[in-house]
């Protein structure tokens, strides 16, 4: 158990707490609950930055890390974007349906995608790409601006950013797997005997 690990751990320990934190804000509208919300947010940015600093400065990166540190960005995203989703009463400037269908559909395709390489392909490793990289800090963009109760205007400009950039993320992870997935001997057509 490394030091990156048990802070990727720690954030995420922080996710029941930022939904709880948003859905009271939802329900009541109590201003600490938005900020509590807010912190819990950026906590848990802040961490992913030095989990990775750690891991890769000092040498602690592990298989555990690289299961835990995606599923807590993932866990902490996702309930953002799906709460943010819902109706809140107008308290919050809410994140488009269409937005939130968009990237769950593509995170569970990746995810089905991931499972049939790892047993076609024999664990084919995943490299993140950097389209992937941008959508994911516009969707942290779409939640942060949510819960800041910044302009609308702005919010739903980075809500379309979030959308192509999530659909343009997807088709490359997609085309980078069928390739792989295509140089694979068990994917070749068997010549009859």
């Amino acid at each position: 158990m490394t030091t990156a690990n048990k802070i990727t751990i720690g954030r995420i320990f922080l996710v029941p707490f930022f939904i709880a934190s948003v859905i009271y804000y939802a329900r009541t509208g109590q201003e600490w609950y938005r900020w509590s919300a807010i912190g819990c947010f950026t906590v848990a940015a802040i961490s992913d930055g030095i989990d990775g600093f750690i891991a890769r400065h000092f040498n602690q990166r592990s298989e555990l890390g690289t299961i835990l540190d995606p599923l807590a960005d993932k866990l902490l995203l996702v309930s953002g974007i799906v709460l943010l989703s819902f109706p809140n009463g107008g308290r919050l400037p809410e994140i488009p349906l269409w937005l939130t269908v968009l990237i769950l559909s593509r995170d569970v395709l990746l995810l089905i995608g991931y499972w049939v390489i790892h047993f076609l392909a024999g664990g084919m490793k995943v490299k993140p790409h950097f389209l992937g990289k941008v959508a994911t800090v516009l969707q942290m963009a779409a939640v942060l601006w949510a819960l800041f109760k910044w302009d609308t205007q702005w919010h739903s400009g980075i809500c379309l950013g979030a959308a192509a950039l999530t659909t343009a993320s997807g088709l490359v992870y997609l085309f980078d797997w069928m390739r792989a997935v295509a140089k694979h001997p068990s994917s070749s057509a068997k010549r009859e005997p």
